[in-house]
């Protein structure tokens, strides 16, 4: 009886599993226009810039690299998810369109989630090891976050 219970809850985990195969969230990146992106109105340096296209752009630009997996229902659906979440909260591709005041708390919020281990999402270095941000990386982009924060808001 047990084996047979066991066998049937098999069976239907794996056509779950096939039907959601065709359940899929749009994976895609977004237009891009150039005069919209951080690098167009900021000065990004080459370490600051390496950090970022490292760390953060998967999530928090239109500049997703989807891997393999990213097309395997349900890790498709998490993924969409964290991308989705991580372009509302910042996106380097339009940071040109945000008002100077929203960069400058986002500007405090990027250094401050470094600072705390909230960013990169634990989850997502736990395939992408060569995201997590070192010591140096963090004071690298605390230190730019500040100057540029002065540079947008003399008075700060």
């Amino acid at each position: 009886m047990v084996k047979k219970v066991f066998k049937i809850a098999l069976i239907v985990l794996a056509l779950a599993f096939v039907v959601a195969q065709f359940i899929r969230p749009t994976m895609t990146n977004p237009p891009e226009n150039p005069s919209d992106t951080l690098e167009s109105s900021t000065k990004v340096p080459p370490d600051v810039e390496a950090i970022f296209t490292r760390s953060c752009a998967d999530c928090h630009s239109n500049r997703t690299i989807y891997p393999w997996y990213s097309y395997i229902s349900p890790v498709s659906w998490l993924l969409a998810n964290d991308i989705n979440d991580g372009r509302k909260e910042l996106n380097l591709s339009t940071w040109n369109t945000t008002d100077t005041k929203r960069k400058v708390r986002k500007l405090d919020k990027i250094c401050e989630e470094v600072q705390d281990g909230e960013m990169p999402l634990p989850k997502y270095l736990w395939i992408h090891r060569n995201a997590k941000l070192s010591q140096n990386d963090i004071n690298t982009l605390c230190t730019w976050t500040d100057g540029e924060k002065k540079r947008l808001d003399p008075g700060e």
